[in-house]
């Protein structure tokens, strides 16, 4: 199927010749005008893809539960940026700031700051916060956060951002680009650029031909400005995606259409290009900086450890038999292991500053 961004892209390569994966995916993702996120409402079940806090409010919740514990741990700093990068349609921070009800004082002292670089899904979520939104400030990039202490949530953020392949051929490896093929379609090529063997991971050496292995400098950047920021004013960061916990050689990049997986290359535009967050990276990045990485743990061990079993029993007491079995299906499909279920695929890795304390369910490394 031909896309009007598709049309765009082939003209520019048979003009300037095959364009890195990375580029690839920033265009289809935020090209002005036939970019994914330009055009298309992905999130929900009328969208491409749900997302965990669009399953229920107790993710949410516990998100929030968890950022009360981090404040006060850290001194409850007074004011502090509470913020979240990539809020979607906003439903994460409604739940975070409806729980931090719990607490006045942390409320009272929070400014709330959403990293959005989209202005239509700014005004979704500004009309998702209505009235708890108050105050809110909108951001294009973390750059932009105030020299405070910072409470970040990312939650399916970093997978969106672009990676660079590299495919492993006769010659060595190489990088992957995207090029056309001899019908004119886009289709992936190995172009000249190449990884030195102490820039692959363990293992490389045996990895057949045709293989894979990807690096995420814009992630890697990112990390390091989270790192820095929280190195320099103290806070922490919770990063939620789906992802792998340690660098190893494999393809991930995928493609969501409809809640189905769709060829990469196929419809650029209308469908949402991600792929797995390499979270060992990520931590090496942020440490770097200056943060604390504590040790990942997948996102049903967090959940659970954070009280999301005593939390949706609270939720479903003296609720009807239908209620409480959404609520069953919903911390079966946050924290479950099976088919379709979130617990294991997503990591969730924590970030400190200085002076952070204890915060479980995360254990000190």
């Amino acid at each position: 199927m031909t896309t009007p961004l598709g049309a765009i892209l082939a003209a520019r390569i048979a003009a300037t010749g095959p364009m890195p994966v990375a580029d690839y995916m920033a265009e289809c993702q935020l090209h002005p005008e036939h970019g994914y996120y330009a055009r298309r409402e992905p999130f929900g079940p009328g969208g491409d893809f749900v997302t965990a806090p669009e399953i229920s409010q107790l993710f949410g919740e516990i998100v929030g539960a968890f950022g009360i514990n981090a404040w006060r741990q850290a001194g409850r700093p007074a004011p502090f940026l509470l913020a979240e990068a990539g809020p979607g349609r906003g439903t994460l921070m409604a739940d975070i700031v409806r729980t931090a009800r719990l607490d006045p004082d942390f409320r009272a002292a929070a400014e709330i700051c959403l990293i959005e670089a989209s202005a239509r899904l700014r005004a979704v979520q500004k009309t998702t916060l209505g009235e708890d939104g108050r105050g809110a400030v909108w951001h294009d990039r973390l750059d932009d956060l105030p020299a405070q202490p910072l409470l970040l949530v990312a939650n399916e953020f970093f997978d969106a951002l672009p990676v660079r392949q590299f495919v492993r051929t006769g010659q060595g490896w190489r990088e992957r680009m995207v090029g056309l093929d001899a019908e004119g379609a886009l289709a992936f090529v190995a172009g000249p650029a190449t990884l030195g063997a102490n820039d692959l991971p363990p293992g490389h050496a045996s990895a057949p031909e045709g293989a894979v292995f990807e690096i995420a400098p814009a992630r890697e950047a990112v990390a390091a400005t989270i790192g820095a920021h929280l190195s320099a004013h103290g806070g922490v960061a919770l990063l939620i995606d789906y992802g792998h916990l340690r660098t190893a050689v494999g393809d991930t990049l995928q493609a969501v259409r409809g809640h189905e997986q769709a060829d990469p290359l196929a419809e650029p535009g209308l469908a949402d290009l991600t792929s797995h967050v390499d979270f060992e990276a990520i931590a090496r990045a942020a440490t770097a900086a200056g943060a604390t990485a504590l040790p990942p743990m997948t996102q049903g061990d967090f959940l659970i450890g954070a009280g999301i079993l005593e939390r949706a029993g609270r939720l479903g007491a003296g609720k009807g038999e239908a209620v409480q079995r959404q609520i069953t299906d919903a911390v079966e499909r946050l924290c479950g292991t099976g088919a379709g279920q979130m617990g294991a695929l997503f990591k969730v890795l924590c970030l400190t500053g200085p002076g952070a304390g204890p915060l479980p369910p995360f254990s000190a490394g």
